[in-house]
């Protein structure tokens, strides 16, 4: 048996990730992550609710529990890229580049050089398997929660001294789990929003770090049909906030954002659902996930969390960018998030996507 640290966040996952470690014998510690300073008021303070309820798990299990906070290194290293991004008419995800920079990242050099361990886990739905001292991350027993998506950008040597517990539960296992063992977690609602921040109205959350820079919305044909309050605020295929209804001539039926036109400051919208399909992606920054790709020409691909990956075929230029060419067409794949390459149940690569093919 061994030591291990579990990041545990006050939610359930992590919390019965820690108790099944405990249960084989393993020398458990806890340790909470407080990554963002909160600021606003208490309406989406969740940090200070979320350590209690990690502090009653740990006493629950009888486990010690240690806290720290990368609150300057999140700012600079996953908001700040957030905020840039928005501003360059970009949609990032802010989950994937916690995971690489903090949670799999700051999060495992502390442990190392605080515990002096070199496994860590946490509450994740993925499974990984190490061979040979090589690391390989397969999707979940439970497809619905499966976070391998997440995990795909996450250098293959930090993910092999990780430990996913939850790797053959289905989550309302683990709710009942938590629930049979005392934990008074079982039943509280997952977390949603940005990582470390909660939920929030974002448009309201945005405005507070970007300025409002108001333009057009137009149709493919260039008809202005109203106002948007600035480029940043919307994303490719959104649907609601756009306020065009009723639009003179225009059908009855609802209005998607097609494009962003960073030169003119206008936004696209279309009512066509077929001119949101997209046939193809360009990708850089890959992190791949296996020794050789070649083998893995033809596989599977997600462009978003809990999309079933869809039949693709890649190919590699010299610089190391990634085009990924689907067999059958993609609804609004978005400049700025991450696309994860599969082969069958193993992730083999992830890569932030900068540039949709038709």
């Amino acid at each position: 048996m061994e030591s291990i640290v579990v990041a545990l966040s006050g939610g359930v996952d992590s919390a019965v990730a820690a108790l099944l470690l405990k249960r084989e014998g393993h020398e458990v510690t806890g340790l909470f992550m407080k990554n963002w300073d909160e600021d606003d008021g208490t309406e989406y303070c969740t940090a200070i609710a979320d350590y209690e309820d990690a502090q009653r798990v740990a006493e629950r299990i009888d486990i010690q529990l240690d806290t720290i906070s990368f609150s300057a290194e999140y700012w600079e290293r996953v908001f700040s890229i957030l905020i840039e991004s928005y501003e360059s008419g970009l949609t990032p995800n802010p989950d994937i580049l916690c995971n690489r920079e903090i949670k799999f990242g700051l999060f495992l050099d502390y442990v190392e050089q605080t515990f002096g361990t070199r496994s860590i886990a946490t509450g994740h739905y993925a499974r990984s398997e190490v061979r040979d001292g090589n690391l390989s991350l397969f999707r979940a027993h439970d497809k619905a929660k499966d976070q391998s998506y997440f995990l795909s950008y996450v250098e293959r040597v930090r993910l092999s001294k990780c430990l996913f517990p939850l790797a053959h539960s289905m989550k309302q296992q683990v709710r009942n789990i938590a629930r049979c063992n005392g934990l008074h977690v079982h039943d509280k609602k997952d977390s949603t929003g940005i990582c470390f921040i909660g939920e929030r109205r974002f448009r309201d959350f945005l405005e507070r770090y970007t300025l409002r820079n108001p333009g057009e919305i137009v149709d493919t044909e260039g008809r202005v049909l109203g106002e948007h309050i600035g480029l940043a605020y919307y994303t490719y295929g959104q649907r609601k906030g756009l306020e065009v209804g009723g639009t003179k001539g225009a059908l009855e039926s609802p209005w998607y954002v097609l494009e962003k036109m960073e030169e003119t400051n206008r936004l696209v919208v279309t009512q066509s659902q077929d001119e949101l399909l997209n046939g193809a992606l360009k990708a850089t920054e890959v992190n791949w996930l296996v020794d050789e790709y070649e083998p893995y020409q033809r596989c599977e691909a997600s462009v978003r969390y809990r999309q079933e990956p869809s039949p693709c075929q890649f190919s590699v230029e010299e610089n190391g960018d990634l085009n990924v060419m689907f067999d059958e067409p993609q609804r609004a794949i978005t400049p700025g998030q991450f696309v994860a390459l599969y082969c069958e149940e193993q992730c083999i690569a992830g890569a932030r996507i900068v540039e949709v093919i038709e």
